[in-house]
């Protein structure tokens, strides 16, 4: 995986112990990008530390409703978030910085490590190595019914799409790009992040967008034809 400048490769390149930046309903998959807006003094520090050092945090979603203390390493966040890479970053005067994150791969929570004197919190982690390997088949992906439902979700809610754009775009960059761009929930966007394959996550996609169509239309099986 190349983010930025920086191969990660083995598991020699990826860190075990990151700062991590909770963030609800946001989603950074491996090999996207996300913009970021930073302001709060402790998120502030964070990229500091970060960009001073290897330039990796761990994004990461507070845990969902629902979740019982046992089910979670650290009780008030989500068991799985994804490893970024600032890729650039800017400051626009005001105290705030513009940064670019760099998916790398996913992580799962071992445990919450002491945060000293630092004023953001830091997590030990397992990163995800299959990630790693671009090489994830996106043949087995139906690009079709992802693109059906994409149009049903535009046409219902009257928005418009280069089409160009996105008919030029592989397979791999537009299931991860239409799955963080959507308009979901912190629970949707966990479950995508949480797919299995790339297969796993266009299907998640679909059926996500299915039930928001269903739910807001009775006209959806017209939508779709």
């Amino acid at each position: 995986m190349q983010v930025g400048n920086k191969s990660y490769r083995t598991a020699a390149d990826v860190p075990r112990q990151v700062p991590v930046f909770p963030l609800s309903g946001a989603l950074l998959l491996p090999g996207a990008q996300l913009p970021l807006n930073i302001f709060e003094p402790r998120y502030l520090s964070m990229f500091d530390d970060a960009l001073n050092g290897d330039r990796v945090i761990g994004l990461i979603q507070p845990a969902l409703e629902g979740n019982t203390t046992a089910e979670l390493p650290v009780a008030d966040l989500c068991r799985i978030g994804c490893l970024g890479r600032i890729t650039s970053f800017g400051e626009t005067g005001d105290g705030r910085y513009v940064i670019s994150l760099g998916g790398i791969c996913r992580f799962r929570v071992l445990k919450e490590l002491d945060a000293g004197r630092k004023p953001y919190r830091s997590c030990e982690i397992s990163p995800f190595m299959g990630d790693l390997d671009p090489s994830d088949d996106a043949t087995s992906v139906d690009r079709k019914a992802l693109l059906d439902s994409f149009r049903a979700y535009l046409d219902a809610n009257n928005l418009e799409a280069d089409w160009n754009s996105v008919e030029r775009a592989s397979t791999a960059s537009l299931v991860n790009s239409l799955s963080m761009m959507s308009p979901y929930g912190p629970a949707e966007k966990q479950a995508l992040l949480e797919a299995d394959d790339l297969k796993t996550r266009a299907e998640t996609l679909v059926a996500i967008t299915e039930i928001a169509l269903a739910r807001d239309s009775d006209d959806y099986e017209r939508v779709l034809q």
